[in-house]
């Protein structure tokens, strides 16, 4: 599935709900940094080792994985409320990155 049609899911999903109003661009980029919060919170204080180890355990992957797509969903709504074709920034900012920090 393209970035555009799980906007498209997670804009209908949001709008059944009448959650447009709290999703202003300052609301969701609080909430994309409380989120990456959370994702950090299952890494603190574990060293690289532990964390391998970790990954190994399927409950685990899947609190990450959930704390990933928390993240995922609030800049994709993001992006969209900015009118950000996001899948076009992704590919111009991946153009500019092998153009500054060439092979």
């Amino acid at each position: 599935m393209k970035l555009e049609e799980i906007t498209e899911i997670l804009i209908e999903f949001r709008n059944k709900r009448n959650w447009k109003k709290y999703h202003t661009p300052k609301n969701l980029a609080v909430s994309i940094a409380v989120e990456v919060g959370e994702l950090l919170e299952l890494f603190q204080w574990k060293g690289d080792l532990e964390i391998n180890e970790l990954l190994k355990d399927e409950e685990f992957k899947r609190c990450v994985g959930e704390e990933i797509s928390d993240v995922l969903i609030y800049l994709l709504t993001l992006a969209h409320e900015c009118g950000i074709d996001i899948e076009k920034a992704l590919q111009d900012k991946i153009k500019r990155n092998e153009e500054k920090y060439p092979v």
